[in-house]
């Protein structure tokens, strides 16, 4: 597999630190509200890259924390008048929800910032006795200019990334560039002991330390959203580097932007969606077939006319699976396929290693898409509309599409019992049709379409698939 690797910015031949082991941390979410489609796409992505690295057959040990402490969660909490706590607890559990929604995989460990404070805390001693990092008063910096490479992730040099840095309000650091570590405790914020005094932890220092605590001191895949590089994960590269005297994350993964309408997503220009309200008018698979189907680095824009037309493509795989698994009830089991059969699983499995093809090159995902596409026409043109393979051919392409598709963490909806209730009223549409009663087997039939139950009449009985 080729990864693109924002270190070097260039693809590279992925080859992990310890054989046949994926070591891999992706930045959560800060657990204050639902999270919003901006955040999705890196969580869907990430996701896939582990669900094809297992698929690949790596053992993936996979880490996406929670940041449940930091100036936004303690002033959303202030205002709801709850602990920081309950807080994180609340949307934790709607992060769940929505992440369930959209078929995001439990990661190995979700640590809490929170959880890990020892760790942090060493981590922070640890710089501070190998110089790298100085107290003023109970808050602890990072000194960015003892570390040689600083900027080698975002590629900048020293004197643009100064430029852009600034000084707060009442912080003493020594220069621009440094970051906090450390946060000595404001009136009635949460705090913990430290060897500085009551605090908390800055955001870059909780990625470094439960990486290193949960993973290795040099992991093979750290990845995130593209505004991430800096100063975050350029952050996290110098302390953790500097700490440990290796390197950090071998290879990074960072997604593109998302636009909404072609315009930068914006509370103040009243563009920003969280995944829960997308969800409200579009089901979950639809939002994450959408996020797939362009490439991982490109940008993307969302709108609602592409969103239908995302739900009409998935819809579409769906109508081909349904025609097929039809089509495999009612066919003939063979031992032997025929010449035409076994030019067309040629055919199938030579699309499969394109698809493959395409997931190794740096994730590839809408390329992959593409394939199953080239699947459905295949099963359409060959099974759908002749309908003479054998069911063992039918039940191999529907195997192979579900197969792919499950490695995209698609196609794993609508195969639900269609409940008693619906089998007697397709019952009495039959015996309606027996007697010939065209006007009660249209009524059934508008009725089953009421409750999302589409009827195609065909040669062989009654063809069922959920609207």
């Amino acid at each position: 597999m080729k990864i693109f690797n924002t270190l070097n910015r260039k693809k590279e031949e992925f080859v992990p630190v310890e054989k046949g082991v994926v070591r891999m941390y992706s930045c959560g979410p800060t657990v204050y509200n639902y999270f919003h489609i901006g955040n999705a796409r890196p969580f869907i992505i990430f996701d896939t890259l582990r669900r094809f690295l297992e698929y690949s057959g790596y053992t993936v040990y996979f880490v996406q924390n929670f940041t449940d402490i930091d100036d936004k969660m303690i002033n959303k909490a202030n205002e709801m008048g709850i602990t920081v706590k309950e807080l994180a607890n609340c949307y934790i559990d709607e992060y769940f929800k929505d992440a369930d929604g959209l078929g995001i995989k439990r990661a190995t460990w979700h640590p809490r910032a929170t959880d890990n404070i020892d760790a942090i805390i060493d981590l922070v001693k640890t710089l501070e006795e190998k110089g790298y990092a100085y107290n003023v008063d109970g808050d602890v910096y990072f000194a960015a200019k003892k570390f040689n490479e600083y900027g080698k992730l975002s590629h900048q040099p020293l004197e643009d990334l100064e430029s852009g840095a600034r000084i707060d309000i009442n912080e003493a650091k020594r220069d621009p560039m440094d970051f906090a570590l450390w946060k000595k405790q404001k009136p009635g914020e949460p705090a913990w002991e430290s060897p500085w005094g009551l605090g908390r932890p800055g955001w870059h220092i909780e990625c470094s330390a439960m990486a290193t605590k949960f993973l290795a001191k040099t992991i093979d895949i750290h990845s995130g959203g593209q505004d991430l590089i800096f100063p975050h994960h350029e952050n996290e590269i110098a302390q953790s580097e500097c700490a440990h005297d290796v390197t950090f994350a071998n290879y990074w993964m960072h997604n593109g932007y998302i636009n909404i309408d072609n315009r930068k997503m914006s509370k103040s220009l009243g563009n920003f969606f969280t995944v829960r309200e997308i969800a409200a008018e579009f089901d979950y698979e639809v939002i994450r077939f959408f996020m797939l189907s362009a490439h991982y680095r490109s940008p993307i824009n969302f709108s609602k006319a592409l969103m239908e037309s995302s739900k009409a493509s998935l819809e579409r795989i769906y109508n081909c699976l349904s025609d097929m698994k039809f089509a495999s009830e009612n066919a003939e089991s063979r031992a032997e396929y025929t010449p035409d059969e076994k030019i067309y699983i040629d055919c199938i499995k030579v699309l499969k290693d394109k698809y493959l093809d395409a997931m190794n090159d740096d994730l590839n995902t809408a390329d992959a898409i593409s394939v199953i596409f080239e699947m459905v026409s295949e099963a359409n043109k060959n099974i759908t509309a002749k309908n003479g393979f054998s069911k063992e051919t039918i039940d191999f392409t529907i195997d192979t599409i579900r197969e792919l598709g499950g490695v995209l963490g698609l196609l794993s909806g609508k195969d639900e019992e269609i409940g008693d209730e619906i089998n007697a009223l397709l019952e009495e549409r039959a015996a309606a049709r027996l007697a010939k009663d065209w006007a009660k087997s249209d009524e059934l039939r508008d009725k089953l379409r009421d409750m999302g139950i589409i009827v195609k009449d065909t040669p062989q009985g009654q063809q069922v698939t959920k609207a």
